[in-house]
């Protein structure tokens, strides 16, 4: 399966173009190289801490929780800064723009999917390679911040729905409503039959006088 890219600066040999000018090339599965597939040699230095990240090319690590990226330019010893990033992805990405925009085809990525998913910069110009770059890392931060604020409305759903099923319906429980109602069917009942035979009036009723039964 083909994916066409434009490269301004590479020939078939891999050196940079001296014309310039825009050429089609295309990109094939057999000749996308990962990073990962070329392990990092350790750094000489054992002095200072490494910074590297352990598989991207082109990524340090500048402080905790921020990122760096640049890329050597081809046949010179000058790099092109990239920027500073959130996440070592996003930088790995920044210098997989550079990269194919520098390299063509040659370029070793940090993703297979980089050769067709990402935009292209106008020319090899490092100014022109920082904006498309900036671009990319804009489109990122929104599809992230979107992403973000999906799982938090998805995690407030799930709170809401664990909150109504601990619902506690007190008169379900307690049977409050029932209570009360039995209480007033009770009142309008009449007082049940003596165990006698006898009715109510082999009792003693002199002494029940209902209280309604006072003028007043």
């Amino acid at each position: 399966m083909d994916f066409l890219v434009q490269d301004y600066d590479m020939v078939d040999s891999g050196s940079v173009s001296e014309s310039g000018t825009d050429r089609p090339v295309n990109f094939s599965d057999d000749y996308v190289m990962l990073a990962s597939s070329y392990p990092k040699r350790r750094a000489g230095r054992k002095k200072f801490r490494e910074t590297r990240h352990p598989v991207y090319r082109g990524v340090r690590r500048r402080n905790p929780g921020k990122w760096v990226s640049e890329v050597r330019e081809p046949n010179k010893k000058s790099r092109i800064w990239l920027g500073t990033f959130p996440t070592a992805d996003m930088a790995a990405r920044a210098h997989d723009v550079a990269a194919i925009a520098l390299r063509g085809k040659s370029a070793c990525l940090n993703f297979a999917d980089s050769a067709w998913n990402l935009p292209v910069p106008a020319s090899s110009d490092p100014k022109d390679i920082q904006k498309t770059v900036a671009e990319v890392a804009e489109t990122f931060r929104t599809a992230e911040h979107s992403s973000g604020n999906s799982r938090n409305d998805a995690k407030r759903s799930e709170n809401t729905e664990m909150e109504k099923g601990f619902y506690l319906d007190e008169e379900a429980l307690f049977g409050t409503q029932r209570f009360w109602a039995n209480m007033a069917a009770g009142m309008m009942m009449s007082p049940p039959r003596s165990g006698h035979d006898g009715g109510w009036e082999e009792h003693e009723v002199d002494d029940y006088v209902p209280l309604w039964s006072y003028s007043i």
